[in-house]
């Protein structure tokens, strides 16, 4: 896992990067001999603006910003309450750095949309989400002492956990509470923080608003497509020669990007981030680089994540890695995260050893959709599920026994380093009893089959599991279980 702002690179004309090649972070000073002067914008003329240019989220759901900005005004107006603006700077995904380097580096454009939004609003005051890896923070609060903010402006700390950038998640650890999606579905724009109507979007939706304010909607369109105009920030990992978070214009080919990183051909590139979907090399050769254009490949835009695999690395054990990291990072305060996300990761891993065929990945992730209080079931099922389309000829191959012959490299960006010394279960059937303990102790990894005997997969055991396995293996009164190494 990274743990340094990657490099800036650009696609064509630069916006949101402007200036990092003469000063590399933007001061006050230079971020306005860069960007120019702005001034506060009324609700209507903001609104307006924002409708001009057809801004959608950039955290990843892609929702009309516009619609959230009337949605706050409305209820604004029928609480007869003043609002609170959040800045979603949170980026819990691993593979995510897009807004970080927005926070290292050009933090006053993310203060100027908020700034703008919250005198529009008449907003009570303006929070800034960024999580505990400290990455961001000291640049942010040197820009904040630099200037005056129209209301009053704090930075709250998260959890650098994948759901702690749940929109949910940062409110409720805003107010205080546990920093997990809530419960039940409701609209920030209603009730947010302190129960105020709240506008919520990420750090780059903010900048984006900046850099319209000051073209105006004209000019901004000069780049980008007509359904989706401006720049989009991309951060690029996986099999990168020159891993990078790149801007270019909506509507740049797909290739281009890829050439400029230096990414070599493989067997399939991930797009839209851990909650995306997986393309083949033969879609990303057409594909353009926007939410309709990567759609059109069978892809999404999502958080603007980009992980292209290479050839010597098993993409199937790749995905089961990332299914089995975001199967763990739930909240587990609902049904389909508690159980039905384990179960997935189960059946995911049971493909990819060979043991069960390809449908016991699709029950598993019916199981969990449109079921959440959040989307994280959801965007898991569409990260797996994609992974048993995009890669049918190597799970043709590990269903018939052969497997592809490559090990799992790690190149997914997942937290924690490499497992360095893999193991997994074995079973000595001839000792074997069915007494049913290691799938009491171990639920998330063994079952019972249905004579009562353990049944679980060949591949390694998860390094978050290892504990529970070892008390597993502890508890078998017939000493027929054992951890042996995964190379076995």
């Amino acid at each position: 896992m990274r743990t340094t702002v990657p490099p800036v690179a650009c696609v064509g004309e630069p916006r949101l990067t402007a200036g990092f090649a003469e000063f590399g972070r933007l001061d006050l000073r230079a971020h306005e001999q860069v960007h120019g002067p702005i001034g506060p914008m009324e609700p209507a003329t903001l609104l307006q603006l924002l409708e001009a240019i057809q801004l959608k989220g950039k955290g990843g759901a892609g929702f009309p910003f516009a619609k959230k900005f009337r949605a706050v005004l409305d209820s604004c107006e029928r609480q007869d309450l003043a609002p609170v603006v959040v800045v979603n700077a949170t980026e819990g995904e691993p593979a995510a750095w897009k807004d970080k380097v927005l926070l290292t580096r050009a933090p006053h454009l993310i203060l100027d949309g908020a700034a703008l939004a919250a005198y529009a609003l008449d907003a009570e005051e303006i929070v800034i989400g960024v999580a505990d890896d400290d990455i961001g923070r000291e640049s942010l609060t040197l820009a904040l002492e630099e200037r005056p903010m129209p209301v009053p402006t704090s930075i709250v700390t998260v959890p650098h956990r994948f759901i702690s950038g749940e929109g949910g998640a940062l409110i409720n650890g805003i107010n205080g509470l546990p920093h997990i999606p809530s419960g039940t579905k409701k609209r920030s724009s209603d009730s947010g923080v302190n129960n105020l109507p709240t506008l919520l979007s990420n750090a780059e939706t903010y900048a984006q608003v900046a850099i319209a304010a000051r073209l105006g909607p004209y000019e901004y369109a000069a780049l980008g497509t007509d359904d989706e105009p401006g720049t989009v920030l991309l951060t690029i990992t996986g099999s990168a020669k020159r891993q990078a978070v790149v801007e270019c214009a909506a509507g740049t080919r797909l290739r281009d990007v890829l050439d400029l990183c230096e990414v070599p051909e493989g067997p399939g590139i991930l797009l839209g981030g851990y909650h995306g979907r997986w393309i083949t090399w033969a879609a990303a050769e057409v594909a353009e680089v926007s939410r309709k254009g990567l759609a059109a490949v069978g892809g999404t835009l999502g958080a603007g994540i980009i992980v292209p695999l290479g050839k010597d690395t098993c993409p199937l054990g790749e995905a089961a890695q990332v299914v089995r990291y975001l199967a763990a990072e739930s909240a587990g305060q609902c049904g389909p995260c508690k159980a039905g996300l384990p179960d997935l990761a189960r059946a995911v891993d049971l493909a990819v050893s060979g043991s069960a065929p390809v449908e016991v990945v699709r029950a598993a992730a019916g199981d969990v959709k449109g079921r959440g209080a959040c989307s994280h079931p959801d965007g898991t099922s569409r990260f797996a599920l994609s992974a048993m389309e995009v890669f049918v000829e190597d799970l043709r191959l590990h269903t018939t026994g052969e497997g592809c012959g490559k090990r799992v490299k790690g190149m997914m960006g997942l937290p924690g380093a490499p497992d360095g010394n893999p193991q997994k279960l074995a079973l000595d059937w001839s000792r074997c009893d069915g007494h049913g303990l290691c799938a009491h102790v171990l639920p998330d990894f063994i079952r019972l089959d249905h004579n009562g005997y353990p049944a679980f997969p060949s591949t390694p055991v998860p390094t978050w599991l290892k504990e529970g396995a070892t008390k597993a293996v502890k508890v078998c009164p017939a000493l027929a279980l054992r951890l042996v190494p995964a190379t076995r």
